[in-house]
């Protein structure tokens, strides 16, 4: 399958400026085969160490940084000679050797010549790392769970993507119900690479559930593997609670949903585990449209969505007949998938932060602000064919934004404040 991301990487190579890129993301989302696809697409030679396996590699760095000494071990080890124009050095679970990320410092000032690339999940890079990390010596880049349009183009659908992205829409609405019809799948069986690898090759969308739940299990282990052990219980409560919170007609966070009189302070520090594994997606209120969004939010007040609507699907036993029975996904547990889903296509996005904005009265509620380049504009999801949104309404008129979009089964049309884009092109607005 083809990930987006490549072109990141293909620019990364070609910049002359380049610094060992860390690719982060959480488990199971790709990081392995893209950076593997990519170095035997365009290097001659690829070197790929995974340090979880790699026993004799554990001592690379424990003694010094002599870059010389470590390729010469790293040559030896692979059996085969880097030369640093046309070999790729794939580091992959790097946070797991001793040291490992402080290399990258000095591959980058004493050996920039060197194309290296360090892969390892987010609760590796941020939470466990006892040595300095190499602030302003390396690049980043952020891998999530394949987006609609990565999984269109998985299904062959590359020139439909083409045709939402030249907003043709007039050929678009042409293919509109097979749109949808892939977008009733894609919300069951979400972006996960082995996840839609599988029914890429069986087409059938039953197959996917047993490959779900086994992520969903892995990611429990790593609870046990890698959190403190004094939150591990509150990371499970935190973490199974989240189908109930994305069923509420308000989507807010309620701590007392967990448990009764649960108070922020007692599960704060599980949520940003969660957060910082990539397990969770934040997104605060903001109380006004203002520029910075980041200077309105209000700390206390968040929604939580999982990494991937489709272990959503798998974590709220949602029925496979949901998929069948016309377009009741995108209505079940009170649109929780619709939303789940629209927040997954705009976190794509690096550049870009995403709020939801609610009156002082919380009597009034538009669904995602986001801020891009330097512009701010409202979405309101819709997940049936009812598309009246006095809210959204309301709100477009009190702060009158240039751009307001809302999302909805409805193909595409225009009215004077805003757009409805279908739900299957809300990717477009990334672009």
């Amino acid at each position: 399958m083809e990930r987006d991301k490549i072109n990141e990487l293909i620019a990364w190579k070609n910049n002359p400026a380049r610094k060992p890129l860390i690719v982060r993301g959480a488990r199971q989302v790709g990081k392995t085969w893209l950076l593997k696809e990519f170095g035997n697409r365009y290097y001659d030679k690829l070197i790929y160490i995974n340090f979880e396996e790699a026993t004799q590699l554990q001592a690379l760095f424990q003694n010094d940084f002599d870059i010389e000494r470590i390729i010469r071990t790293l040559q030896i080890y692979s059996q085969t000679q880097i030369i640093p124009e046309n070999t790729l050095i794939i580091f992959d679970e790097i946070q797991s050797i001793e040291r490992g990320l402080t290399a990258l410092k000095y591959f980058c000032e004493n050996a920039p010549q060197y194309q290296i690339i360090a892969a390892g999940s987010l609760l590796g890079m941020g939470l466990h790392s006892n040595h300095s990390f190499p602030v302003g010596k390396v690049n980043f880049m952020d891998l999530r769970p394949l987006s609609f349009f990565e999984f269109l183009k998985a299904n062959g659908e590359s020139l439909l993507i083409e045709s939402i992205l030249k907003s043709e829409w007039d050929t678009v609405t042409i293919f509109h119900e097979k749109l949808i019809e892939y977008l009733r799948i894609y919300l069951y069986v979400g972006g996960m690479p082995e996840v839609v690898n599988t029914y890429i090759q069986t087409k059938d969308i039953s197959s996917v559930r047993k490959v779900q739940r086994d992520i969903l299990n892995s990611y429990e282990a790593d609870f046990s593997k890698h959190a403190p052990y004094e939150i591990i219980p509150r990371i499970q409560m935190v973490w199974q609670s989240i189908p109930s919170q994305l069923s509420k007609e308000n989507k807010k966070f309620i701590y007392g949903m967990i448990r009764e009189g649960a108070r922020a302070k007692d599960f704060e520090l599980a949520i940003q585990w969660l957060v910082d594994y990539g397990l969770l997606l934040k997104t605060h209120r903001v109380s006004k449209p203002d520029m910075p969004l980041i200077a309105y939010q209000d700390l206390a007040v968040f929604k939580l969505f999982l990494l991937d609507v489709g272990l959503l699907s798998a974590m709220s036993q949602l029925d496979i007949r949901t998929v069948i029975e016309g377009n009741r996904i995108f209505t079940e547990f009170k649109g929780a998938q619709t939303e789940q889903y629209v927040m997954q296509e705009l976190r794509v996005a690096e550049d870009i932060y995403i709020g939801y904005w609610t009156n002082e009265r919380s009597t009034a509620e538009v669904d995602f602000i986001v801020q891009q380049q330097g512009l701010i504009f409202p979405i309101e999801v819709k997940a049936e064919t009812n598309i009246k949104a006095k809210s959204f309404r309301l709100f477009c008129e009190k702060y009158q934004p240039s751009k307001a979009y809302r999302t909805s089964l409805k193909t595409f049309h225009t009215e004077s404040w805003m757009e409805n884009l279908p739900l299957y092109a809300i990717g477009s607005v990334r672009k």
